[in-house]
């Protein structure tokens, strides 16, 4: 199995940043709830305080991963133009999209949408990680500031399934293509 530079690098991106990433916001809109909801069994132990923000931690650092590595990796690579003449769109993922007024929209809509909106995602996550920093357990006794760290993780998570989404389409209609070959699997001959 190979795959070409490019190929893997949106595949980090979307799959493996932004795909964990989503996958942790349930988990952390679950345990935010579970720990620090008033009606909840217990008092907040030392060692959850320092789960929440280790947790948070780790999604604040998967969502800058997964917005930086689109922003100044993959985003070149899809907004690249083709020389003068050239006939062949296939390197050319943006230019491939706007050829056709039937995917033209998966631009001009899908992707100047998936630009903007994903930038929401680290943001707001890095704003409830400081919030369960600064405030730890007292977030129990804090019910509008519980609510808009949920609020905010939430959000989140919205912009980037938004983002997820638009990205996995447009990679469906054109996808980003080129550089070197990576080799993943070497199939034995028979």
């Amino acid at each position: 199995m190979e795959m070409t530079t490019r190929e893997f690098w949106s595949m980090v991106h979307g799959v493996g940043f932004g795909g964990l990433y989503l996958l942790g916001c349930t988990g952390a809109m679950v345990e935010l709830w579970r720990r620090y909801a008033p009606s909840a069994a217990g008092a907040v132990t030392a060692a959850d305080e320092w789960f929440m923000q280790l947790y948070l931690g780790a999604m604040t650092v998967l969502a800058w991963l997964a917005v930086l590595s689109g922003t100044y990796i993959v985003y070149p690579w899809y907004r690249a133009a083709p020389g003068a003449g050239a006939t062949d769109l296939s390197r050319y993922p943006q230019r491939l999209l706007l050829a056709s007024p039937a995917t033209a929209g998966w631009h001009s809509i899908g992707m100047e949408w998936k630009e903007h909106v994903a930038w929401l995602t680290p943001i707001a996550i890095t704003m409830s990680l400081a919030v369960c920093v600064r405030y730890g357990k007292d977030l129990r006794n804090q019910p509008l500031l519980r609510s808009m760290v949920l609020g905010f993780v939430l959000a989140s998570m919205v912009a980037a399934g938004i983002a997820g989404f638009w990205g996995a389409e447009i990679t469906s209609h054109a996808p980003v293509r080129g550089g070197s070959a990576v080799q993943l699997l070497h199939g034995g001959s028979q």
